[in-house]
């Protein structure tokens, strides 16, 4: 999927370096803690690169972005209309390239593939409470803040931290994207 300036792509194994150089920064650590050390292996399983679209900027990569679908909650005889109806998203992005807009056309991108492609009917979100250009882009693409969780995480510092958790319907996307 392209859009006005990136291109969504799902992830190859060849993109793990690119992928690693950035999650390796402070200012990504920061808030997902240091890759594993086999970050290698587990960027090329198949249950991995099945969630993982790469955010590309004149052929480079500079972001990440998960979606990871899922089943809604329902009682045994609505499972089957419940199965694969909402996802999850995670992002990352390369530090240089934060506070321009990339994040934000990457997310309503995913958002687009999510309700428009996939016909999703709920996505969500989370973040530490702490983690406001996270938060900041989650209202800006439309999400709402469903939950305020006290100590449910544990950061990279090692310290029990509050997180958000925000969603965006399939309808509220429709009316959202709708508007003149």
């Amino acid at each position: 999927m392209s859009t006005a300036r990136l291109t969504l792509r799902r992830a190859t194994v060849g993109d793990a370096d690119a992928v690693l150089s950035y999650r390796s920064s402070s200012l990504v650590t920061e808030w997902l803690g240091e890759p594993p050390e086999d970050f290698h292996e587990r960027f090329v399983a198949p249950e991995r690169l099945d969630l993982l679209l790469v955010i590309e900027r004149e052929g480079a990569v500079i972001g990440d972005l998960m979606i990871k679908i899922g089943d809604a909650w329902a009682p045994p005889q609505l499972a089957s209309r419940a199965k694969g109806s909402q996802a999850e998203l995670g992002w990352a992005l390369r530090p240089e390239d934060t506070g321009q807009g990339y994040a934000t056309e990457a997310v309503e991108a995913a958002l687009r593939i999510c309700f428009e492609d996939l016909g999703l009917h709920r996505v969500t979100a989370d973040c530490f409470a702490g983690n406001a250009p996270s938060y900041r882009l989650m209202e800006r693409v439309g999400m709402r803040r469903e939950q305020h969780a006290v100590q449910d995480a544990l950061h990279p510092s090692g310290e029990w931290m509050d997180g958000y958790l925000y969603a965006l319907l399939a309808d509220e996307w429709r009316s959202r994207t709708s508007r003149p």
